[in-house]
Protein backbone atom coordinates (compact mmCIF):
# COMPACT_ATOMS: atom_id res chain seq x y z
CA UNK A 1 0.00 0.00 0.00
CA UNK A 2 2.74 2.10 0.87
CA UNK A 3 4.50 1.52 -2.48
CA UNK A 4 0.84 2.37 -4.74
CA UNK A 5 1.07 5.88 -2.59
CA UNK A 6 4.44 6.34 -3.56
CA UNK A 7 6.25 6.22 -0.29
CA UNK A 8 9.19 4.73 -0.64
CA UNK A 9 11.55 2.91 2.42
CA UNK A 10 11.86 5.22 5.49
CA UNK A 11 15.06 6.36 6.20
CA UNK A 12 17.84 4.96 8.43
CA UNK A 13 17.16 6.33 11.69
CA UNK A 14 20.47 6.03 13.31
CA UNK A 15 23.89 5.47 12.40
CA UNK A 16 25.70 1.91 12.36
CA UNK A 17 26.97 1.08 16.08
CA UNK A 18 30.47 0.92 16.26
CA UNK A 19 30.52 -3.23 16.41
CA UNK A 20 28.72 -3.30 13.36
CA UNK A 21 31.03 -0.62 11.43
CA UNK A 22 34.32 -2.87 12.78
CA UNK A 23 32.45 -5.72 11.48
CA UNK A 24 31.41 -4.83 8.39
CA UNK A 25 34.93 -2.61 7.74
CA UNK A 26 37.57 -5.31 8.85
CA UNK A 27 39.50 -5.86 6.47
CA UNK A 28 40.22 -2.63 5.69
CA UNK A 29 41.16 -1.15 9.24
CA UNK A 30 44.02 -1.10 11.03
CA UNK A 31 44.79 -0.42 15.63
CA UNK A 32 47.24 0.54 16.84
CA UNK A 33 49.04 1.36 20.14
CA UNK A 34 51.35 2.45 22.80
CA UNK A 35 51.77 0.06 25.81
CA UNK A 36 54.98 0.82 28.28
CA UNK A 37 57.19 -1.69 29.91
CA UNK A 38 59.54 -0.91 32.69
CA UNK A 39 62.81 -3.09 32.94
CA UNK A 40 64.53 -4.39 36.14
CA UNK A 41 67.02 -0.92 36.05
CA UNK A 42 63.87 1.46 36.40
CA UNK A 43 64.14 2.40 32.78
CA UNK A 44 60.49 2.82 31.58
CA UNK A 45 60.62 1.45 27.37
CA UNK A 46 57.64 2.53 25.09
CA UNK A 47 56.60 0.14 22.01
CA UNK A 48 54.42 1.23 19.46
CA UNK A 49 52.33 -1.57 17.69
CA UNK A 50 49.73 -1.97 14.36
CA UNK A 51 47.22 -4.64 14.27
CA UNK A 52 45.58 -5.68 10.80
CA UNK A 53 41.97 -6.12 12.38
CA UNK A 54 40.71 -9.02 9.52
CA UNK A 55 43.52 -11.14 10.31
CA UNK A 56 44.21 -10.47 13.97
CA UNK A 57 48.82 -9.84 12.43
CA UNK A 58 50.35 -7.73 14.55
CA UNK A 59 53.27 -5.81 13.43
CA UNK A 60 55.57 -4.48 16.23
CA UNK A 61 56.94 -0.97 14.84
CA UNK A 62 59.40 -0.29 17.35
CA UNK A 63 60.43 0.36 20.98
CA UNK A 64 62.24 3.42 22.08
CA UNK A 65 62.70 5.30 25.97
CA UNK A 66 61.57 8.91 24.25
CA UNK A 67 58.96 8.36 21.57
CA UNK A 68 59.49 12.06 20.08
CA UNK A 69 56.98 12.68 16.89
CA UNK A 70 59.77 12.36 14.63
CA UNK A 71 60.22 8.87 16.24
CA UNK A 72 56.53 7.82 15.75
CA UNK A 73 56.20 9.03 12.03
CA UNK A 74 58.95 6.94 10.75
CA UNK A 75 57.74 4.25 12.64
CA UNK A 76 54.74 4.50 10.61
CA UNK A 77 56.40 4.94 7.20
CA UNK A 78 58.60 1.96 8.02
CA UNK A 79 55.25 0.29 8.13
CA UNK A 80 53.82 1.16 5.01
CA UNK A 81 56.94 0.35 3.49
CA UNK A 82 56.90 -3.28 4.90
CA UNK A 83 53.07 -3.49 3.77
CA UNK A 84 54.04 -3.13 -0.01
CA UNK A 85 51.27 -3.23 -2.59
CA UNK A 86 48.99 -4.33 0.85
CA UNK A 87 48.57 -1.00 2.11
CA UNK A 88 45.99 -0.34 -0.67
CA UNK A 89 43.26 -2.61 0.78
CA UNK A 90 43.58 -0.40 4.41
CA UNK A 91 40.85 2.47 4.51
CA UNK A 92 40.71 3.29 8.15
CA UNK A 93 43.43 3.50 11.46
CA UNK A 94 42.08 3.24 15.23
CA UNK A 95 43.94 5.01 17.47
CA UNK A 96 43.57 6.75 21.10
CA UNK A 97 44.23 10.28 21.46
CA UNK A 98 47.72 9.33 23.41
CA UNK A 99 50.19 12.41 23.43
CA UNK A 100 53.01 10.36 21.94
CA UNK A 101 50.92 10.60 18.44
CA UNK A 102 52.15 13.82 17.73
CA UNK A 103 51.11 15.76 14.38
CA UNK A 104 53.37 14.04 12.05
CA UNK A 105 52.01 10.67 12.71
CA UNK A 106 48.62 11.18 10.85
CA UNK A 107 49.67 12.51 7.55
CA UNK A 108 52.02 9.60 6.75
CA UNK A 109 49.10 7.43 6.88
CA UNK A 110 46.55 10.08 5.09
CA UNK A 111 49.32 10.62 2.09
CA UNK A 112 48.72 6.48 1.62
CA UNK A 113 44.74 7.41 1.59
CA UNK A 114 44.07 5.89 5.01
CA UNK A 115 41.77 7.87 7.11
CA UNK A 116 42.63 7.69 10.99
CA UNK A 117 39.46 7.61 13.37
CA UNK A 118 40.83 8.89 16.85
CA UNK A 119 38.70 7.10 19.44
CA UNK A 120 37.13 9.01 22.35
CA UNK A 121 39.14 9.76 25.90
CA UNK A 122 39.17 7.07 28.00
CA UNK A 123 37.10 4.57 26.15
CA UNK A 124 39.83 1.96 25.45
CA UNK A 125 36.44 -0.32 24.22
CA UNK A 126 37.13 2.20 21.50
CA UNK A 127 40.14 0.11 20.64
CA UNK A 128 39.20 -2.81 22.19
CA UNK A 129 41.53 -5.39 19.27
CA UNK A 130 44.60 -3.37 20.40
CA UNK A 131 43.78 -3.11 24.25
CA UNK A 132 43.15 -7.22 23.90
CA UNK A 133 46.70 -7.82 22.52
CA UNK A 134 48.16 -5.54 24.90
CA UNK A 135 46.39 -7.92 27.61
CA UNK A 136 47.61 -11.09 25.70
CA UNK A 137 51.43 -9.76 25.73
CA UNK A 138 51.47 -9.48 29.42
CA UNK A 139 49.85 -12.41 30.55
CA UNK A 140 51.55 -15.04 27.95
CA UNK A 141 54.71 -12.82 27.89
CA UNK A 142 56.11 -9.60 29.86
CA UNK A 143 54.74 -10.56 33.40
CA UNK A 144 56.98 -13.42 33.61
CA UNK A 145 60.13 -11.97 32.20
CA UNK A 146 62.47 -9.39 33.56
CA UNK A 147 63.55 -6.69 30.86
CA UNK A 148 67.22 -5.51 31.00
CA UNK A 149 67.18 -3.24 28.54
CA UNK A 150 65.88 -1.67 24.97
CA UNK A 151 67.78 -4.57 23.07
CA UNK A 152 67.23 -7.31 25.18
CA UNK A 153 62.84 -6.07 24.73
CA UNK A 154 63.60 -6.37 21.29
CA UNK A 155 64.15 -9.23 21.51
CA UNK A 156 61.69 -10.71 23.31
CA UNK A 157 58.92 -8.95 21.26
CA UNK A 158 60.35 -9.74 17.91
CA UNK A 159 60.08 -13.83 19.11
CA UNK A 160 56.63 -13.00 20.50
CA UNK A 161 55.79 -11.45 16.99
CA UNK A 162 56.82 -14.64 15.33
CA UNK A 163 55.19 -16.71 17.59
CA UNK A 164 51.04 -14.59 17.90
CA UNK A 165 51.60 -14.48 14.22
CA UNK A 166 52.83 -17.56 12.72
CA UNK A 167 51.90 -20.37 15.26
CA UNK A 168 49.45 -18.92 18.43
CA UNK A 169 45.44 -20.01 17.95
CA UNK A 170 42.96 -17.72 18.47
CA UNK A 171 39.45 -18.23 18.59
CA UNK A 172 38.32 -15.58 16.42
CA UNK A 173 39.97 -17.51 13.71
CA UNK A 174 38.70 -20.86 14.34
CA UNK A 175 41.88 -21.71 16.20
CA UNK A 176 44.22 -20.68 13.25
CA UNK A 177 46.90 -18.12 13.94
CA UNK A 178 46.59 -14.93 11.82
CA UNK A 179 49.22 -15.69 8.87
CA UNK A 180 47.63 -19.28 8.43
CA UNK A 181 48.46 -20.49 4.91
CA UNK A 182 45.12 -23.06 4.02
CA UNK A 183 47.87 -24.67 1.53
CA UNK A 184 49.88 -25.57 4.30
CA UNK A 185 47.69 -27.82 6.49
CA UNK A 186 48.76 -29.71 9.17
CA UNK A 187 49.85 -33.02 8.35
CA UNK A 188 47.88 -35.77 10.97
CA UNK A 189 50.98 -38.43 10.16
CA UNK A 190 53.66 -35.67 10.77
CA UNK A 191 55.53 -35.91 13.70
CA UNK A 192 55.19 -33.34 16.35
CA UNK A 193 57.79 -32.11 18.88
CA UNK A 194 57.61 -29.12 20.82
CA UNK A 195 59.64 -25.80 20.12
CA UNK A 196 60.30 -23.42 22.54
CA UNK A 197 59.66 -19.68 21.70
CA UNK A 198 60.25 -16.52 23.29
CA UNK A 199 62.98 -17.68 25.90
CA UNK A 200 61.68 -21.47 26.44
CA UNK A 201 58.75 -19.23 28.53
CA UNK A 202 56.17 -20.63 25.59
CA UNK A 203 55.77 -24.09 23.97
CA UNK A 204 55.45 -24.05 19.96
CA UNK A 205 54.98 -27.17 17.44
CA UNK A 206 57.44 -27.89 14.60
CA UNK A 207 56.03 -30.60 12.70
CA UNK A 208 58.41 -32.79 11.03
CA UNK A 209 58.14 -34.87 7.69
CA UNK A 210 56.78 -38.83 8.29
CA UNK A 211 59.85 -40.95 7.71
CA UNK A 212 58.06 -43.91 8.65
CA UNK A 213 57.62 -46.47 6.06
Amino acid sequence: MLAAAGLGPAPRRASPTWRRFLIAQASGILACDFLHVDTVFLQRLYVLFIMEIETRRVHILGVTAHPTGAWTAQQARNLLMELGERADRFRFLIRDRDAKFTGGFDPVFAGAGVRVLKTPSRSPRANAFAERFVGTLRRECLDHLLVHGERHLRQILAEYEDHYDQHRPHQAMSLRPPMHDPAREADLTAQIRRRPAVSGLISGIAELPNICT
